[in-house]
Order: C-alpha cells, then structure tokens, then sequence
C-alpha cells in the first residue's frame, strides 16, 4: 500500500472545551458537521491548534472517541498524541487505535531538553512501535539537530512512518523531502499562509488552524489547484492571507474568531490571553473589512 494516505485540505480542529478543561461534546459535533459541509477533507485533533499538549488525557481521549462517533467513517482522522512524556503519547497512541483513528502523529519530544537527532528517532521509535496505526512525523521548528531531510529519511524506515507533517519554511527542503522513499511519502503542508506554496513543491494537501474558519476558501484553493487553476489559486491564497495577517496580528485571538461563527469552541487554554467582547468586536470589523465573510 502507498503512504499517501491522506490529501486536501485536513482542518487542526479547535477543540471546544470548558473552563475545567473537559470537552464540549455537542459543540464538537456541530464543529465537525460545519467543517464537513465544507468539503474538507480530514481532521487533525489536539495538535497545537487543538491544545492538546495542555489538556488532560481524558479530555485528549474524549475528543478522539466523539469525532469517531461523528464523523463515522466520512473523512480521516489523524489523533495527534504528543505529550511531555512518551509514556502519556503511548497511551494516547494505544487509545487511538482502539477508537479507529486512521492515523496518529506526534511533535518531537519536548523542547525543554535539547535532544539529539539520535534521541528523537529513539522517541519515534518507541511511538512507532506502541501501537499499528500510520504514523506521520511533525517537523517543525522544534526540530533542531542536525539536517532534517536526512533525519526524515531515517525516521521513514521505521515500519509505521508514512510521512510526515511540514510546518517549516524552506520550500526547497520540503521538495527534497518530498522525492525520499523514491517519491512514496505523505507530505502534508503546516503554514496555512502558504499552503499554495507546499501544494507547488508536492505536498499531498494541508492541515492549518484558521482551515477551522476559512475551510470552504481554503477547499476552494485545493481544487483550483489540482484542476490546473493556478491563478485562481494564488488569488485565493492571497485573500486568505490578509485575514491571517489580522488574526496573527492580535496574537491567541482565533479560537474567539471561530466562536464569533456561532459554535461556542470556549475559551483558550490557560494561560492564553481572553479577549474582551469589545476587542473581539473589533478585530471581527478588521477581519471583515478585507473579505473574512466571504472566505468563511
């Protein structure tokens, strides 16, 4: 079987969630079901975008076993499993695949500790071997040893990796990437900013966080891509990327843009910064000044 397994546009869901951290299981559901009519293509949960590495096992296990529940086979799902501590991403990673994930995936170990490249293969390794399920590699800035594309080359002979999800900005190391295995490898693009970027270089499809808010512009951008409507895909990815532009601006504010839609996702984790009901009023009016409507 090929390792591209997964493709087009795969929102890092939000994970709607209470002040006490638990899981808001209908918001869940109508925040898949939104996303699904969308035309999206997967789900990546409790990612950074999804808080994960700040939620409780239970609540991370919560979130797996209702978007199965939900979604019930109509797209994948890949159940990202990172933790402080291995131990915690094998359970996660155990759990996963008894609830029918279609994949798991998992940043390096913590940057608190300046692993070796030799360190973070043995933790892949481990995670690798913890359960059956595909397993794609995050390479993001966390990486740093060593020379990535060689590491992504080692890390792939490992029986379960498929590949690997890309949040970096060197175009030309994700191309070199993308012709490892002799071109049978999963390369998913991270920088929502640049999505039409990696689609260039070969990467099989995206997963982003304001995908949760622009997801029909963003399946949009897939297409005009894959039917050779490349015009019409960068003039998509620059629409988008004003509305990016804003929401990183105001720094923490998208999980209060995507409730502004109408699903209550909660509030950011602690300790990320709240916007006031006055704030938010204003960054909805900037947002919606350069196109947001139109994108959502």
């Amino acid at each position: 079987m090929s390792n591209k397994r997964f493709h087009g546009v795969m929102p890092a869901l939000y994970t709607p969630i209470t002040d006490e951290n638990e899981l808001k299981v209908d918001e869940t559901r109508a925040l898949l079901e939104k996303e699904l009519a969308a035309g999206v293509h997967g789900f990546y949960l409790c990612g950074a975008t999804g808080e994960g590495p700040l939620l409780p096992e239970k609540t991370r296990m919560r979130m797996a076993e209702v978007a199965k529940e939900q979604v019930g086979g109509r797209t994948a799902l890949i159940d990202h499993v990172g933790a402080c501590d291995v131990k915690s991403a094998i359970r996660l990673a155990r759990h996963a695949e008894e609830v029918g994930m279609d994949a798991i995936s998992s940043v390096p170990p913590t940057f608190f500790v300046n692993y070796d490249e030799d360190a973070v293969f043995r933790y892949y390794k481990q995670l690798s071997e913890s359960c059956n399920l595909p397993l794609l590699v995050y390479a993001n800035a966390m990486f740093r040893q060593g020379d990535i594309v060689k590491f992504i080359d080692r890390v792939m002979q490992l029986p379960t990796v498929i590949g690997l999800k890309f949040t970096r900005y060197n175009y030309y190391e994700m191309r070199r990437i993308v012709e490892l295995n002799g071109g049978d490898i999963n390369v998913i693009n991270g920088p929502d900013e640049m999505l039409i970027c990696g689609l260039t270089m070969g990467a099989d499809g995206g997963i982003g966080s304001t995908y949760n808010m622009m997801g029909p512009a963003f399946v949009k951008l897939y297409n005009a891509f894959t039917e050779g409507r490349f015009e019409d895909a960068r003039q998509l990815q620059f629409r988008i990327n004003r509305c990016i532009e804003i929401m990183l601006r105001h720094d923490g504010c998208m999980k209060q843009v995507l409730s502004e839609g109408g699903i209550d996702v909660g509030k950011p984790a602690f300790p990320g910064r709240v916007y006031t009901r006055e704030e938010m009023r204003g960054i909805m009016d900037e947002l919606n000044r350069v196109g947001y409507q139109e994108l959502t």
